[in-house]
């Protein structure tokens, strides 16, 4: 899979833009703040919908614009196929083949992307969030039910924690009936998530092992705050600890319990990662990003669309090349850089852009 062109009007620093890219490498140069990180997250949210940077969507429209447009055409093994996300206070309008989607979960996978920027690094000790973040965004390309069970837990739960900040005399049966609904989907997202995380533990670990010359292991450990190990199904577990919890939830007027606040702890020789050292941890991220890459190209058939942005001047020297070496030809990436001058083994046919100001323009370089 590969990007041919975007088209950009309005988006952040752009008013208009329209690029055409190589099936390989794109590099864009440029010093900070003149809109190289604009151009992946255009990519970016071309491919899911969202940014990777804000969740406020107003942000990404121009100033005193009052609508964004991006288009694109992606090439994949069926053929040609033109994609299109328009963005205004009405909300959100996405089109495959001219063709308006009804869901978003209809529209995501059909152009898959793998994103690797320099917050990233803050995977392994930033918040909870950031890992279930991690997780939602890969499976969501690779599995669009695991996005329509997610949205379904999600709605379930808003009207849960609604009812129990509205009320003072909270009706028993009645939050029972919305643990059944909750349990219901809430099964599903941790039985799709487990499922991810062991194929994912299985990639990374393979590409961990390179990295440390086959002295390290790298594995996962998906945090429940419900019971997995027993006999019981993960519903029947996850309904048993919701009515559990009655008491603590009614009192904090929310829920307490979910994969709403599930958690990832990764390990490197049975040691908690967040106790590493820098270098271990920039090589498990590294390794994630590798293995994210194999794992959508098992499921979907199609590599996925690389992405990194300013991340080559977090790596050191052996970091880099393992990282440049590891990139199929086949992969599509996107990189943003203040210089080449720290880069070596250059693809001949790469294409380099630079970008000022919010203009784009092509540059030679000579490999």
């Amino acid at each position: 899979m590969w990007l041919e062109k975007i088209d950009i009007q309005h988006f952040r620093n752009y008013s208009e833009a329209s690029v055409t890219f190589s099936p390989h490498l794109n590099i864009f140069l440029g010093r900070n703040a003149q809109g190289k990180t604009n151009i992946l997250e255009a990519i970016y949210f071309l491919a899911l919908t969202r940014s990777h940077r804000t969740r406020s969507d107003k942000e990404l429209i121009q100033f005193q614009q009052s609508t964004l447009k991006l288009s694109g055409i992606v090439h994949r093994r069926s053929g040609k196929l033109p994609l299109e996300i328009s963005l205004s206070n009405k909300g959100r309008i996405t089109k495959v083949n001219h063709l308006k989607q009804a869901k978003l979960s209809d529209y995501i996978g059909h152009m898959t992307v793998v994103l690797f920027a320099p917050e990233d690094l803050q995977l392994v000790k930033g918040s909870p969030s950031l890992r279930r973040k991690f997780i939602d965004i890969d499976l969501g390309q690779i599995k669009p039910v695991y996005l329509s069970d997610l949205s379904n837990y999600n709605h379930v739960l808003k009207q849960r924690n609604a009812y129990l900040k509205s009320t003072d005399k909270v009706d028993i049966d009645f939050l029972s009936v919305l643990d059944e609904q909750l349990a219901d989907f809430g099964a599903r997202v941790i039985e799709h998530r487990l499922d991810f995380i062991k194929q994912l533990e299985v990639e990374a670990d393979k590409h961990h092992s390179l990295l440390s010359n086959q002295i390290e292991r790298l594995n996962i450990s998906y945090e429940s705050n419900i019971s997995l190990q027993n006999n019981k199904s993960i519903r029947q577990a996850f309904l048993i600890t919701l009515r559990q919890n009655h008491k603590r939830d009614i009192f904090k007027k929310n829920t307490g319990v979910g994969p709403h606040r599930d958690d990832l702890t990764f390990y490197i020789n049975d040691m908690n990662a967040s106790f590493g050292s820098q270098g271990q941890q920039r090589s498990l991220i590294l390794s994630l990003k590798m293995a994210e890459i194999a794992l959508i190209r098992n499921v979907t058939g199609e590599f996925p669309i690389l992405l990194l942005d300013d991340v080559m001047s977090e790596l050191d020297n052996h970091r880099q090349l393992k990282l440049l070496e590891s990139i199929d030809k086949e992969v599509q990436t996107f990189m943003t850089t203040t210089s080449l001058d720290h880069l070596t083994n250059l693809p001949p046919d790469l294409k380099a852009f630079v970008v000022e100001a919010g203009s784009i323009s092509r540059k030679q370089v000579n490999i």
